[in-house]
């Protein structure tokens, strides 16, 4: 392959350059000074590149996926998205109202438009990009298509304001993937702010996937469609309201396909992936589901299960629609209607309020035994009966007048090393009613773990310890014996998979607390029936 002689930044800026990446329109600043110094490509590389490019390859977006690491490439989002996907992708794009305009807003190397040239002839290609090395690329990628004249490619955050989009626009790429924590506050208030133009609302918790979709919506208008893969994870956290609102709302949602791990969607990450389609102005009376395993299975976004959009409005998780009905089997039930689960605590600063006992500073009766770790409940096995090797969290009281005089004295210490630490700046701290009152809740007859490489662990917490939000709580709705609570635990130990959860980047399977309690499990008079 031509990409093996690729091997540093500098390799792919001299292939980008013999290429005709200044060829393509848009050329920035910042792209020019990569190209500044860089020693040029010898023509027969050169032509190599090409012929495999025009073949349908993509060997500057291959090598780039070696060069950076995906530790790496994780920090920017820069996952590509393999040639299956893309071909699934377009398939649908070509049975669409035919595009003046398309649009990829996270374009990397270029694969989504170069497909579309191939697909659309006479459709202008814009991409937007953050990274001058990858726009370099997607101009070479272009560039050596023969797209060169109708295309441009803009170092520009898709987020920025723009004019609208002239003419019918189809929206279609990988959107990047980015945790939270490295978003800038002025991004966050960006979100918040834009979703309220729309009178919705949004979680500053929240990845970058999410801040596409909306900036879809803002620089969309009716009559324009689109196709994104992302993460599945909207589909049921908190944070993903939004874009399920969005999708129900302005974005026009028609179908959503969940690709499962087990088809790679991701190269980098055993992640499960969500295709949206979307028709801009339209409200469908219900959205097509499907769900998919391998990629054999993906040579288009048809099919799938019609569900009404009003079952998806009254659901905060949507990934359970896209499976197929389970038959509950007879004397069993769901872990929901016996059990409440709750995720544990969240500390918001857990240097500060997880402490060993010798945290004299704070009296005792406010320094709580508490799992902190999930390898603590796999090692405590079916029954957690010790919290001698537990850490503990210190939860003090909203009100510090509660405290006598000497309490409050070594209170104030402590309180003082926490504000030089800055836990009283965080996000959590800051949104409680006092910010170091933790509120941890009450011992949980069961714990569990929710995410790792393998199904939960369950365990009955006989010792009663607390937990922050590293494992989730059982708590019984009803009087359970003893012996139906070890059957019950002994049940879910050995009875449930990874496959009853979801699957995230760097394969690690979750149950949030909403799909656990729709794991099935015996009734309450089977447990007894069993122990007795």
């Amino acid at each position: 392959m031509a990409n093996q002689s690729m091997t540093t930044e500098s390799d792919l800026i001299a292939a980008a350059i013999a290429l005709g990446a200044t060829d393509i329109s848009g050329i920035s600043s910042a792209e020019i000074d990569l190209i500044n110094d860089v020693q040029p490509l010898g023509k027969t590389h050169a032509q190599k590149l090409k012929k495999e490019i025009r073949a349908g390859g993509d060997p500057l977006g291959a090598a780039f996926s070696i060069i950076r690491n995906a530790d790496q490439r994780r920090e920017s989002g820069a996952t590509y998205t393999p040639d299956g996907i893309v071909k699934a992708m377009m398939a649908w794009a070509v049975k669409q109202p035919l595009p003046d305009r398309i649009v990829d807003p996270g374009v990397g190397s270029a694969r989504f438009l170069c497909a579309a040239g191939r697909r659309f002839a006479k459709a202008q290609l814009l991409g937007l990009e953050v990274d001058p090395l990858a726009a370099l690329m997607a101009r070479a990628n272009l560039a050596a298509g023969g797209f060169a004249d109708r295309s441009c490619i803009e170092l520009v955050d898709y987020r920025s304001p723009r004019s609208e989009f002239k003419g019918r626009t189809l929206f279609i790429g990988n959107p990047p993937y980015v945790r939270h924590h490295l978003i800038s506050p002025e991004w966050k208030r960006w979100l918040v702010e834009s979703a309220a133009r729309h009178n919705l609302k949004a979680s500053q918790l929240a990845g970058l996937h999410v801040y596409f979709f909306l900036a879809t919506v803002l620089h969309a208008a009716p009559g324009d469609s689109g196709a994104f893969i992302t993460a599945s994870e909207w589909l049921d956290v908190n944070y993903g309201q939004l874009v399920r609102d969005l999708f129900l709302g302005p974005l026009g949602g028609q179908r959503i396909i969940v690709v499962e791990p087990t088809a790679t969607p991701f190269p980098d990450a055993a992640t499960t992936a969500a295709i949206t389609t979307f028709q801009v102005g339209e409200k469908p009376s219900s959205v097509k589901l499907r769900r998919v395993k391998k990629m054999a299975d993906l040579t288009d976004l048809n099919g799938g299960r019609p569900v009404r959009r009003e079952r998806l409005e009254a659901e905060t998780r949507w990934s359970r629609l896209t499976h197929a009905g389970r038959g509950c089997p007879e004397g069993f039930i769901e872990l929901g209607e016996l059990c409440r689960v709750h995720r544990g605590t969240v500390t918001g600063a857990n240097a500060t309020f997880i402490a060993t006992l010798d945290e004299s500073d704070i009296p005792d009766r406010y320094k709580l035994k508490s799992i902190t770790k999930a390898r603590e409940l796999i090692a405590a096995g079916r029954v957690l009966t010790d919290t001698s090797s537990l850490r503990c969290v210190v939860d003090l009281p909203d009100d510090l007048d509660e405290l006598m005089a000497e309490e409050r004295v070594g209170v104030e210490r402590f309180l003082a090393r926490a504000r030089a630490r800055g836990a009283h700046e965080g996000y959590v701290a800051r949104n409680r009613r006092a910010w170091w009152s933790v509120g941890m809740r009450a011992p949980a007859p069961i714990l569990a773990t929710y995410m790792a490489r393998r199904a939960p662990s369950f365990v009955r917490n006989a010792a009663e310890a607390r937990h922050i939000n590293i494992a989730h709580g059982l708590y019984p709705r009803e009087f359970l014996t003893e012996a139906q609570m070890l059957r019950l635990v002994d049940y879910l130990s050995t009875g449930i998979s990874v496959l009853d959860g979801r699957t995230y980047a760097g394969g690690l399977t979750k149950f949030e607390p909403g799909e656990m309690e729709r794991l099935f499990i015996p009734s309450p008079a089977l447990l007894a029936e069993v122990t007795a």
